[in-house]
């Protein structure tokens, strides 16, 4: 994959893939499962508050339990999240990053969400995740997959135009670009 500081191999699994960083970090892609939850907890409390707004749109205190355990129980007829975890033994794993996607009521669309650690950004994991994203969402015949992201978020937002996103202003907040990807 050009542009990308790792490889990765598939596991044999749908959507499951051992990826190696230029930095010798090993992860592993695979769909979330509800067992995540504590795992996901835990990686809420390494993120600054600034990392929680941007992903967010608004400050967060805590990643309560239930909310947590509402992440990692996603529908399958109408959500997918992947996340990257540490290729560690499970009892010193940590999530390092998820891709959501949810679509909409109307079965047309999906919005998606992504989150990496600070240690994992630079490597090109951000556009991969993205792009299993938008494969999952092509898989479902949507004709489109959209973002809202903070205007103050420029490596996102160039991330977003470079992927072929069209960017403009959202009616959620007049901070608040949406990013709109065209899956046909």
């Amino acid at each position: 994959m050009s542009g990308t500081a790792f490889t990765s191999h598939a596991l044999g699994r749908p959507w499951c893939q051992a990826i190696e960083l230029t930095d010798g970090t090993r992860l592993l892609m695979r769909p979330i499962q509800p067992s995540d939850a504590q795992m996901l907890q835990a990686g809420f409390l390494t993120l600054t508050p600034q990392e929680i707004r941007m992903r967010f749109l608004h400050p967060l205190n805590e990643l309560t339990a239930g909310y947590a355990e509402r992440l990692c129980r996603i529908d399958p007829e109408s959500e997918f999240a992947l996340v990257l975890v540490e290729a560690k033994p499970p009892s010193e794993a940590r999530i390092a990053a998820v891709a959501r996607v949810a679509i909409d009521d109307d079965g047309q669309e999906a919005e998606f969400a992504v989150i990496l650690g600070r240690e994992i950004r630079r490597f090109g994991l951000g556009r991969y995740l993205v792009g299993q994203l938008a494969d999952w969402c092509r898989t479902q015949g949507l004709k489109a997959m959209y973002g809202f992201i903070l205007a103050e978020n420029r490596p996102m937002l160039d991330l977003m135009r470079k992927m072929g996103f069209h960017l403009g202003p959202s009616d959620v907040d007049t901070g608040v670009m949406l990013a709109r990807l065209p899956l046909n």
